[in-house]
């Protein structure tokens, strides 16, 4: 992944908050390039990572996927056969094309990150501009390593590539040493 950020999607209302939602969803905005990380592996992901037939009790935490082209929305409703004839229950989840995206207001993004005050400190420091941050595709990785996903061999390969200073390293490498 190159970066992710959180925010609102799926409705008609204008301007969208956390705490004026009108009729979007919550939902996660992913850039990443295909020839490294398939839409069929983020959809693998997107199945793995909760419970599709349950029924969200507002449309705030509906199961959505948005598609972006033709061949998105072919391999969205292919992933979502596939998982419902794994599933006991029917799966809920809608498969919608994209139609915009507001992000959340700051303090919803990167969650497992800003958890971690030592890391956030470091990253404060790496990016002072919170719009800078939220798009760094370094902490769109730490925020979804500290948040359980990604191998911790080959997140530790990467880490050298983004400049940190020791102390994050060192940090970032014992987390990762603890999943091993």
């Amino acid at each position: 992944m190159i970066r992710t950020r959180v925010g609102y999607a799926g409705g008609t209302s204008p301007n969208p908050t956390y705490h004026d939602l009108g009729d979007h969803t919550e939902s996660v905005q992913i850039d990443f390039d295909p020839e490294i990380l398939s839409f069929s592996r983020l959809l693998d992901m997107f199945w793995a990572s909760h419970d599709a037939t349950r029924q969200a009790w507002s449309r705030q935490y509906a199961s959505l996927i948005f598609f972006h082209s033709k061949t998105q929305e072919e391999e969205a409703v292919e992933s979502r056969n596939r998982h419902s004839g794994k599933a006991s229950r029917p799966v809920i989840t809608e498969i919608l094309p994209f139609t915009g995206f507001t992000r959340a207001e700051d303090y919803h993004q990167k969650f497992y990150l800003r958890r971690d005050f030592t890391l956030m400190r470091i990253f404060r420091e790496l990016f002072p501009e919170e719009r800078a941050l939220v798009d760094s595709t370094a902490s769109a990785r730490v925020n979804g390593f500290l948040a359980g996903f990604g191998d911790p061999l080959s997140f530790m390969s990467e880490i050298p590539l983004w400049g940190f200073p020791p102390e994050a390293w060192e940090r970032v490498r014992r987390i990762a040493k603890g999943r091993l």
